[in-house]
């Protein structure tokens, strides 16, 4: 083993070209379509990592109850990423609630 199997890099957010003033989208304009489009990608990208990293803790778990495991200390990292990405899909979840309680107590 190498060592470049161990730690994998974070892989950036593609949340779209930079908007041309802070804050803004390039089509906020006309309707906020992109910003929906966003909203839903970063929730959808959320929840697939989730199940990715979910995924790859049963494998592990399978691999070491069955004794092919090689790395012991490769569960409990995984089961760390797991947590981390649970974490934050439930924090995302929790802050667009709250967005959307905020907007519905305001009078139109």
């Amino acid at each position: 083993m190498d060592g470049t199997e161990f730690i994998t890099a974070m892989q950036p957010w593609r949340l779209g070209a930079p908007s041309p003033e802070p804050g803004l989208s390039r089509r906020s304009a006309a309707g906020g379509a992109d910003n929906a489009g966003l909203f839903r990608d970063i929730f959808r990208s959320a929840v697939e990592n989730v199940r990715a990293s979910q995924l790859e803790v049963e494998n592990k778990q399978y691999l070491l109850a069955t004794g092919q495991l090689e790395d012991a200390h490769s569960l409990p990292i995984a089961e760390a990423k797991a947590q981390v990405s649970l974490e934050l899909l439930i924090g995302l979840r929790n802050k667009a609630l709250e967005g959307y309680n905020e907007l519905m107590k305001m009078n139109i």
